[in-house]
């Protein structure tokens, strides 16, 4: 069955990149399709609840500066600021926020709903319609046909996902989420060039069992207090609440050095290339053997959390 209407653009996948390029879109005045498996997902923070630092906060400032939703959502839903490398030259400074989840996603869903010639619709894309060389649209699991004039492919990690716990796998998104198994199959028929990429996910750990008065308390930059956006403004910020640090022990990279045979990453289990400036603490303990500490960041999911 044949959608009645026909878009100019549709975007497959509701996630950072999907809703940049949605809202682009239709700024643009073009006739945008968004289609999400889940309208609850949209603006969901899926690893770690921060925007920014070293390795990306020049590129939040990029897509804020071309009209971009993620740094002006940042500012509204952003718990604790800072500048990174604050005390070195400009040209390796970084902007970082601690956000909200919770707020994070309602700033960019309301973007979303609000924003003018933009169609949002809830459905797993399993095919693509191609002509030719030509992508003139896309068909749902339930059979059901969208055709545009352009489709962008911002699936992401779901693109046949495995979620890894241990030596355990089991094919998903994200947790809680099914993976795009058959629109990454209709990607390998048509031979285009692929790649895999691999994150890991930090542990989420009960507030109240913590004893944070052996910790060090980091909070945010207060004098000039940061935004992200370049039209952000320090009042739209909620709430501020620190971080914290602790740091592991011999102890501790005992444990994980006896632990490294059941690790996914030293298994060969994992075989995409993981994030630069984001090691794991298996990884930083291997590759930094004769280090006898390295920090631990407790860092909160939220302000209710």
């Amino acid at each position: 069955m044949r959608y009645s209407k026909n878009f100019d653009v549709i975007v497959v996948g509701g996630g950072h990149a999907g809703t940049e390029a949605a809202l682009a879109s239709a700024r643009m005045g073009c006739d945008t399709l968004l289609i999400t498996h889940s309208i609850e997902s949209l603006g969901a923070m899926s690893c770690n609840p921060s925007i920014g630092g070293i390795g990306k906060g020049h590129l939040v400032k990029e897509i804020d500066a071309m009209g971009g939703a993620m740094a002006a959502a940042t500012d509204e839903a952003g718990i604790q600021f800072r500048i990174l490398n604050s005390s070195k030259g400009p040209a390796v400074r970084a902007t970082r926020a601690q956000g909200d989840r919770i707020l994070y996603k309602a700033a960019i869903r309301r973007r979303l709903e609000n924003q003018e010639n933009l169609t949002l619709f809830q459905a797993a894309v399993d095919d693509l319609l191609v002509q030719g060389d030509e992508v003139q649209g896309v068909v749902t699991q339930m059979g059901l046909q969208f055709m545009a004039k352009k489709v962008v492919l911002t699936a992401g990690t779901f693109l046949d996902g495995k979620i890894h716990v241990g030596l355990n796998n089991y094919a998903g998104g994200r947790a809680g989420d099914p993976a795009s198994i058959s629109l990454s199959a209709r990607l390998k028929e048509l031979k285009l060039p692929q790649g895999r990429l691999k994150t890991g996910t930090p542990p989420r750990i009960d507030g109240r069992t913590i004893d944070f008065s052996v910790m060090l308390e980091q909070p945010g930059d207060l004098d000039p207090v940061p935004v992200f956006s370049y039209l952000g403004r320090p009042e739209q910020h909620p709430k501020q609440v620190p971080c914290w640090i602790s740091h592991t022990n011999e102890q501790t990279h005992d444990i994980i050095r006896g632990g490294l045979d059941r690790s996914p990453m030293y298994t060969g289990v994992i075989e995409g290339v993981g994030p630069r400036y984001c090691p794991s603490i298996e990884d930083k303990i291997h590759r930094f053997a004769s280090r006898n500490s390295h920090q631990i960041f407790l860092e909160p999911e939220g302000l209710t959390t």
